[in-house]
């Protein structure tokens, strides 16, 4: 296990309390497997956390850009959500100081992104605790809304199927269509697979677990299989 000091280092936060730090990286799951351990899990902090974060998001784009509502909501969204969090946490090397149980440690899929960016959200609440709101506004401009330009740039505030949709009326003239290619698994755990199509031409391939999860996943592939972010 990495020092915990390391990690503050290198989000360059200098916690009076790294305790706070510590707690913020502490999974529910490890509590049950090491019931000596002194501090409290993570959920409060990602509680508190998830305001702040949005709290600084909203002011950013509502101090920089002239935009409606609208725009700035889905703008908002794209910034704060759990895939650009758990990204972010990648860049981060977050994953390397998680305390978790060797259950959890063992699950690398869609599970660990949701802790990764629930661990991103408990930081935010524990550099707020610790150092205040300025500190933790720094901490969130430097390392989430900095993503803005990648943001409005590929245009990945906007739902992937409505954006596939958009970009192949406007290159192809074509409405697109889905169609799912295959399932498996039990009722309680169905994966499905869906394609999605030009006229006749399957484009791209989308697996989730649901067919509204497959179809975006299948939008999100098209568009890059067409270069079209």
């Amino acid at each position: 296990m990495f020092s915990i000091e390391k990690f503050a280092d290198s989000i360059k936060v200098k916690f009076k309390n790294i305790d706070f730090l510590r707690e913020a990286l502490t999974h529910r799951s490890y509590l049950n497997e090491n019931r000596s351990y002194k501090l409290n899990h993570n959920e409060r902090m990602e509680f508190l956390g998830d305001a702040v974060l949005e709290l600084v998001v909203t002011e950013f784009l509502y101090h920089n850009y002239p935009n409606p509502e609208g725009e700035l909501t889905s703008w908002r969204a794209a910034l704060v959500n759990g895939e650009m969090l758990a990204s972010i946490a990648g860049e981060l090397g977050v994953e390397d100081y998680l305390l978790m149980s060797r259950g959890e440690a063992k699950d690398t899929g869609r599970a660990r992104q949701y802790l990764l960016a629930n661990a991103m959200e408990a930081i935010i609440g524990a550099i707020y605790l610790d150092q205040g709101y300025d500190s933790a506004k720094k901490f969130i401009m430097d390392n989430v809304a900095i993503k803005i330009e990648d943001i409005l740039k590929n245009k990945s505030y906007m739902d992937p199927k409505s954006y596939f949709q958009e970009k192949s009326q406007e290159h192809m003239r074509i409405t697109p269509s889905y169609r799912v290619l295959g399932e498996s698994g039990p009722d309680h755990d169905k994966r499905f697979v869906v394609g999605v199509f030009l006229d006749e031409e399957l484009v791209a391939e989308g697996e989730g677990i649901s067919k509204q999860d497959a179809q975006r996943n299948a939008a999100a592939a098209g568009l890059e299989k067409k270069g079209w972010i």
